[in-house]
Parts: C-alpha cells; sequence; structure tokens
C-alpha cells in the first residue's frame, strides 16, 4: 500500500493542516516559514490596494495593515499589534464597496497570517476578489486567472508547495478562484 501524497490528505472537517500551525503549537510550521507566508499574503494583497486607495484616499487602515503585516515578520511588532490591525482593515472593508471592499479584505487577512497562518489564502483570494470586481463581466474569469498566476509567481520557493497544496486542499471553500 502506498502512502498518499500531502496533496491527497483532507484533514477532517473543524481540523487545520498541520504545516500552517506553528511548532510551538503543535504543528509544523517554521517561524522563518510563518515570515514568509505573511509577506507573501502581504504582496498580495498591495497588489490591489489601489482599487481601495483611489476610492477612500483618506483611510489608511488597509494599507497600514499592510505595514504592520511586514513589521511583524520583521519581527518588530507582536502577534497582537499585527491583530489589531487585521480588526481595523477589516472594519475599512466594511465601510467599503465592490473592490475596495475586497481589497481592505485582502489586507485584513494578510496582517492576520501572523495570528494564523492560514489566513495565507484570504490576502489572495480577495485580492483575486478584488481585481474580478474591476473587470468586464465577461472577462472576470480570466482576470482573476492573471491575478493568480502573478500570485504564484510571488511565492517563494521555501512555501511554494505548501501554498499551492492549502489552495487545492481548500479550494471550494475559497468561491473555487484557485484553478
Amino acid at each position: 500500500m502506498t502512502r498518499p501524497t500531502e496533496t491527497q490528505i483532507m484533514y477532517p472537517k473543524g481540523t487545520r493542516d498541520p504545516r500552517l500551525i506553528t511548532i510551538r503549537r503543535g504543528g509544523t510550521l517554521t517561524d522563518e516559514d510563518h515570515r514568509l507566508l505573511a509577506v507573501w499574503a502581504a504582496d498580495c494583497a498591495e497588489h490591489v490596494l489601489h482599487f481601495f486607495e483611489q476610492r477612500y484616499p483618506g483611510d489608511g487602515r488597509p494599507r497600514r495593515a499592510i505595514e504592520q503585516a511586514r513589521a511583524w515578520a520583521r519581527g518588530e511588532i507582536t502577534m497582537t499589534e499585527a491583530r489589531t490591525a487585521a480588526f481595523a482593515a477589516h472594519a475599512a472593508a466594511r465601510d467599503a464597496t465592490g473592490a475596495a471592499k475586497e481589497a481592505a479584505r485582502a489586507t485584513g487577512h494578510a496582517v492576520a497570517v501572523a495570528h494564523m497562518a492560514d489566513h495565507e489564502l484570504g490576502g489572495a483570494v480577495y485580492a483575486i476578489r478584488a481585481v474580478r470586481a474591476t473587470s468586464e463581466p465577461g472577462n472576470r474569469e480570466e482576470a482573476g486567472h492573471e491575478e493568480c498566476l502573478w500570485q504564484r509567481s510571488q511565492l517563494p520557493d521555501q512555501i511554494r508547495e505548501m501554498v499551492l497544496d492549502d489552495q487545492r486542499n481548500r479550494n471550494k471553500k475559497c468561491w473555487s478562484l484557485f484553478f
């Protein structure tokens, strides 16, 4: 009998992939990889941040969330400070509409990676939703596909397979935006 590969493993409902749980909490995620996930999610969110900033130029909460995600990855702020920035970015999303709302959600999830690594897909999926929201109806799927390809091109080799596996495993939960 052959062992299933990591991509064939489906975790029971209510459990999380141990690769996205830090070692100190019983998983296998190293601090270095956790930081890389946060930076990648911040890159995904920042790629669409202009949708929010064009619509709400006086609201700096989503930009601050990206800055805080990167500061956490550098060890300059605590997880609690990062989580506070996530709450603020999500509040900005609640106050917004359309692509701006999706972009703000992407920033909130990106900084929330400090708290829970598996928020990394939130930064990516809401960025894809933001791009799709600004595209012509007949071009939304292709625009989302292009954004997904761009995101994948930004993945550091060290976390690439883990993120791609996570995308495959949680694609249905993420509105099937990952192909």
